[in-house]
C-alpha cells in the first residue's frame, strides 16, 4: 500500500468570522476542506481522528485554537486521507 505522509500547521483564523456557537464546528470544516486541496482527495474521504477532535473542542465551541499542526497520511489505493496529531 503507497502512503503519502506529511505534517501540516493549518490555520484556522477564518474561525474567528464565523458566529460563536459555530466556530468549532466550523474549524472541523475547514481541518477537513484544508487536508481535501493539499492531499488532492474528495472532502468525503477525509477521516479526522478522535484526538485531533478533542484538541479543537478543547477549549469549547467559542474559542477553537487559530492553527493546529496535524500529521496526514494519504492512502494512494483507496484515494483517502487521515488526519492525526503528530507524536
Amino acid at each position: 500500500m503507497a502512503e503519502k505522509e506529511m505534517i501540516y500547521n493549518i490555520p484556522l483564523r477564518k474561525v474567528k468570522m464565523v458566529p460563536r456557537t459555530r466556530r468549532a464546528n466550523y474549524a472541523i470544516k475547514l481541518v477537513r476542506s484544508f487536508v481535501a486541496r493539499h492531499m488532492k482527495v474528495p472532502v468525503e474521504s477525509v477521516w479526522i481522528d478522535n484526538r485531533v477532535n478533542q484538541q479543537i473542542w478543547k477549549r469549547g465551541i467559542q474559542k477553537p485554537p487559530s492553527k493546529l499542526k496535524v500529521k496526514v497520511i494519504k492512502f494512494e489505493e483507496e484515494n483517502t486521507a487521515e488526519v492525526l496529531m503528530p507524536e
